[in-house]
C-alpha cells in the first residue's frame, strides 16, 4: 500500500474531524462516511510545484478567521496552511451572465485531491474556493452530491432558493445535479466542498 505524504495526510485528518463534526445534515453523512473511509487508500501523488493566483494574496486575512471556540478548525486551517504552497490554484473557465463582473481575477478554485490535486484520483474530489470581497460565483451544477464546510463568512443559493450565510464553521448539503451559487460580502470567502464522483452501491 502507497503511503500519503505527511502533510496531507495531516490535513485529511484534520479535515475528516471537521466535516464529521460540523457535517450535520442528515442528508450529508452518509456521503462524509463514504469520502473519508474512501480516503483511507491514498491514491498517485502528483509531481510538480504549486501555483497561486493574483486573489491568493486574499488568504491571509481569509484564514485569519478566530477558531479559538473550536480547535478543529484550528487544526484543519493549520493543516491546510501547511500544504497551500503546493496546490495549483486555478480559474473557473466555464462560466455565464450571473458572474459578477471582477469574477475572474476575485476567484481561485485548487483541488487538493481529486483531478490535478495534490492526489490523482477520479472516484472523489476535495477542494477550496476562494473569493475576494464582493465577488459573486456564477450558477453552477454537477452530477455528483456534494458537501460544504465553510470557513468565512459569505452567501450561498441553492436551486432559486433565498441566499444564505452558513458562517463560520457552517455546513450544507447539495444534492445531484442542484443549480447553486456563492457570493462574499466585505471579506473573503473561503470554503472546502467535497464531491463523490463515483457513488458507492
Amino acid at each position: 500500500m502507497s503511503l500519503r505524504e505527511e502533510s496531507l495526510q495531516s490535513f485529511v485528518d484534520a479535515a475528516s474531524v471537521a466535516f464529521d463534526r460540523y457535517a450535520k445534515a442528515p442528508e450529508a453523512r452518509r456521503p462524509i462516511r463514504q469520502f473519508f473511509a474512501a480516503l483511507e487508500q491514498p491514491g498517485v501523488a502528483r509531481v510538480g510545484e504549486g501555483r497561486r493566483l493574483p486573489v491568493c494574496a486574499e488568504l491571509d486575512v481569509a484564514l485569519a478567521v478566530d477558531p479559538s471556540y473550536d480547535p478543529s478548525l484550528a487544526r484543519l486551517i493549520e493543516a491546510f496552511k501547511g500544504i497551500e504552497p503546493m496546490l495549483e490554484w486555478r480559474r473557473r473557465t466555464k462560466y455565464d451572465h450571473t458572474a459578477g463582473d471582477n469574477f475572474v481575477d476575485g476567484h481561485a478554485n485548487a483541488m487538493l485531491i481529486g483531478p490535478g490535486g495534490l492526489e490523482e484520483r477520479s472516484d472523489l474530489w476535495l477542494g477550496v474556493t476562494l473569493l475576494a470581497p464582493h465577488v459573486r460565483y456564477p450558477d453552477h451544477d454537477h452530477p455528483p452530491e456534494e458537501v460544504y464546510l465553510v470557513l468565512s463568512e459569505g452567501e450561498f443559493q441553492q436551486g432559486e432558493g433565498d441566499w444564505f450565510s452558513p458562517g463560520i464553521g457552517g455546513s450544507f448539503y447539495n444534492i445531484p445535479g442542484i443549480k447553486h451559487a456563492m457570493r462574499s460580502v466585505d471579506t473573503p470567502l473561503f470554503a472546502f466542498w467535497a464531491l463523490l464522483s463515483e457513488r458507492p452501491h
